[in-house]
């Protein structure tokens, strides 16, 4: 086998891996959005009320479906009184190239990050799941200092050992919350993340799987 077949092999293993997690025990969570990524009329959520006030800030951990496994990244910014993101800012991890051999190349090595926005990550009809969490304006540049700096000093993607779940769940766990295995498909680790701190009336999303 010559050094592009074992790396094609390397690559198909990690994703033969990736398929061996079980999604057992995760269901959907009771509060869903609509196509417009607003919160479904006469979802039970206490926090709902806080959607409808005009400039609230929020963070949302989301995952989307991809022609692979998926990619996991947050979204922030403010709602408009109706529910509806203004201007939101999207971060997230992934290597910095359209080829699919760096991508290849890193289930294997480390290979060069992007921190920002990728195709399809605000287009909802991709969204594989989601759990948005309200701020408060102090909160709000809290986190978003962080991500900041974790932008900054993000400069490498591998697939095993610092990934797109990695990135969002040191994130989360600047936050205070409770993070799950980064080893998890994306939209696994979003419920997951989800259910580990939400609580039954978390404001979120689990579609079919991918």
């Amino acid at each position: 086998m010559n050094a592009n077949g074992r790396l094609v092999f390397v690559a198909l293993l990690a994703l033969a891996v990736e398929g061996c997690v079980s999604n057992t025990g995760i269901k959907p969570n009771v509060v869903t959005y609509n196509n417009q990524g607003s919160m479904a009329v006469g979802a039970p959520s206490p926090t709902s009320s806080l959607q409808q006030k005009e400039g609230q800030y929020f963070i949302e951990f989301r995952s989307r479906y991809a022609l692979t496994y998926g990619h996991t990244f947050v979204i922030f910014g403010r709602l408009d009184e109706a529910g509806q993101m203004i201007n939101p800012e999207v971060s997230g991890l992934a290597p910095a190239t359209d080829s699919v051999v760096p991508y290849i190349l890193g289930h294997y090595i480390p290979v060069p990050a992007e921190t920002g926005e990728s195709d399809g990550d605000l287009d909802d009809r991709y969204r594989s799941a989601s759990w948005r969490v309200m701020l408060s304006e102090a909160e709000y540049n809290k986190v978003v200092a962080y991500i900041r700096k974790l932008k900054a000093s993000s400069h490498f993607w591998q697939a095993t050992t610092y990934n797109c779940n990695a990135f969002v769940g040191d994130i989360a766990r600047s936050m205070g919350y409770k993070v799950p295995g980064h080893l998890l498909r994306p939209q696994q680790y979003i419920t997951k993340l989800r259910e580990m701190n939400g609580g039954p009336n978390a404001i979120g999303y689990t579609g079919p799987a991918g």
